[in-house]
């Protein structure tokens, strides 16, 4: 049990090092999960590359799990620390930064494709392949999350709610 849990961190932590900063870089620039993992020079699952690009949409507020209020977020960023004697070690420090000023909009693609795989993919018909990567890579819960307002989300639910 304890060797599995350890193999597990050993395993988020090297996927994280060796290629964190990229997908969350690459993220940032608008990329789908299917073009990050293309892009990747160190070998990544796609599910892995999906949860990590979940999680940073979490944390940089593009996605939120409940009503987004206009406030505060918290930050998560490590510190590097030396000991008396030389020791280095990380400190977890977690910073309260105001929340961006962004217009959200409610979506529930999980519990849309969770219903009926098949009939959500046809009414993602009418998007480009890159929109419609989107939204079938990214690891959508089955509750009602909020997106920022942004054009492509704003394409994406234009196509769904014609269809």
């Amino acid at each position: 049990m304890a060797q599995d849990i350890f193999q597990n961190a050993l395993k988020n932590f090297m996927n994280d090092f060796a290629s964190g900063d990229a997908v969350r870089h690459l993220a940032d620039q608008g990329l789908t999960v299917t073009e990050i993992t293309q892009k990747l020079s160190f070998p990544t699952k796609k599910e892995l590359v999906a949860e990590m690009v979940w999680k940073h949409y979490l944390e940089t507020g593009k996605i939120h799990l409940s009503a987004p209020e206009n406030g505060t977020i918290k930050k998560v960023r490590y510190v590097k620390d030396e000991g008396p004697y030389g020791r280095t070690s990380l400190r977890q420090v977690i910073e309260e930064v105001p929340a961006p000023e962004a217009e959200y909009v409610a979506v529930d693609f999980g519990r849309q494709i969770y219903k009926d795989k098949a009939a959500f993919q046809k009414k993602l018909e009418g998007l480009s392949d890159n929109d419609k990567e989107y939204i079938m890579d990214l690891p959508w819960p089955l509750e009602i999350v909020w997106h920022v307002k942004d054009s492509r989300i704003e394409r994406i639910l234009e196509t769904v709610k014609k269809q």
